[in-house]
């Protein structure tokens, strides 16, 4: 289970003050910290490896809605033969 980010913070001067804890600590779970200015979430930071993680669960997700929209789109007739396409590429790039 994700921990609630905002209620489990921590204030950016203690992050300051004890960053090679918190470094410690983003390694070994994984998992962002919020910081804190004046009592108010501002910031998260989390170690290289869970964001590009993030980053790749994006992209997957992205993949996902496009192939979902392309088969929508197929299911209700909105496409166009290989032909097609070929003939408004060559006219519009003059091959």
């Amino acid at each position: 289970m994700m921990k609630n980010l905002v209620e489990d913070s921590n204030s950016l001067t203690d992050f300051r003050r004890r960053t090679s804890i918190f470094l410690g600590q983003l390694r070994k779970s994984g998992q962002p910290l919020v910081l804190t200015v004046k009592g108010k979430a501002q910031l998260v930071v989390q170690d290289a490896g869970s964001y590009q993680d993030l980053l790749d669960l994006i992209d997957r997700l992205e993949a996902i809605e496009g192939i979902k929209k392309g088969l929508k789109d197929a299911k209700h007739g909105r496409t166009r033969s290989i032909q097609e396409v070929a003939s408004e590429k060559q006219r519009k790039y003059g091959l």
